[in-house]
């Protein structure tokens, strides 16, 4: 969807923003991806014994997929809510560094800390590529509004998804709906490569794809993609420090 230009009207009035926003989530291609692996969701939710409601109340407050897999697999293991929330809230700390990416170019002189908290509630993977493709489009007064849209339009895109995978659980091979849970981490990999144009993105790409095999056939940490991330990154970072000062 083509947004309006920077100096457009319609950027001037908060609700047009939000619609924006919304318009934005449903026509991006990773909505349809959003889409696929919720269905995975819902029929996860249903073969591990969870209600409609539960399921969907897990795609409004988790939102994350990964995260609500945690969710669903250690309540259905048979551990408590707390060591469940705790397990989900571990996870969630991959989100952090997006959280601090993307607030700040929302931020204006009169933004209040409250303004923020949806914005922050919907950053995820998804939220994050977009927010970075598509904010720097939009006038800075404008973003908060624009952004709550988007991640609005993202959650009622899973919404609808877990509902129909939910009803579809029986019907859906395990395999397949193991499958489409794969796929937001794949389009996460290959959106990071396109959007990859300095030596430092490029670089931490490439040592991160060779480091995680190498450390998780040898290594076995159990935590395999944070080292083999924080390793690639750092190293790539230090080669562009390097690089820039010659």
């Amino acid at each position: 969807m083509a947004l309006p230009s920077i100096q457009s009207p319609d950027w001037q009035h908060a609700p047009r923003a939000f619609l924006l926003g919304f318009s934005s989530a449903l026509t991006s291609v990773l909505g349809v991806v959003l889409f696929v692996t919720f269905l995975g969701v819902g029929a996860f939710s249903h073969d591990a014994g969870f209600s409609l409601g539960w399921a969907l109340a897990g795609s409004l407050f988790v939102w994350a997929a990964p995260a609500q897999i945690i969710l669903i697999s250690t309540m259905h293991a048979g551990a408590s809510v707390l060591e469940s929330a705790l397990a989900v809230t571990l996870s969630a700390i991959r989100l952090l560094p997006m959280v601090v990416a993307v607030l700040p170019m929302l931020r204006t002189a009169q933004t209040r800390l409250r303004d923020l908290a949806l914005p922050a509630h919907f950053t995820a993977i998804t939220f994050w590529v977009e927010a970075f493709r598509l904010l720097p489009l939009v006038p800075r007064q404008a973003r908060i509004a624009f952004s709550n849209g988007l991640g609005v339009g993202f959650v009622s895109v899973c919404l609808v998804s877990t509902t129909i995978g939910y009803g579809l659980a029986a019907k859906l091979p395990p395999i397949l709906a193991a499958g489409v849970l794969a796929l937001t981490p794949l389009v996460f990999l290959l959106s990071s490569a396109r959007n990859a144009h300095r030596f430092v993105d490029k670089a931490g790409l490439v040592l991160g794809l060779i480091f995680y095999p190498l450390i998780s056939i040898y290594l076995h940490t159990g935590v395999d993609i944070l080292l083999s991330g924080v390793s690639a990154g750092t190293i790539a970072y230090g080669a562009h420090r390097l690089r820039r000062r010659r």
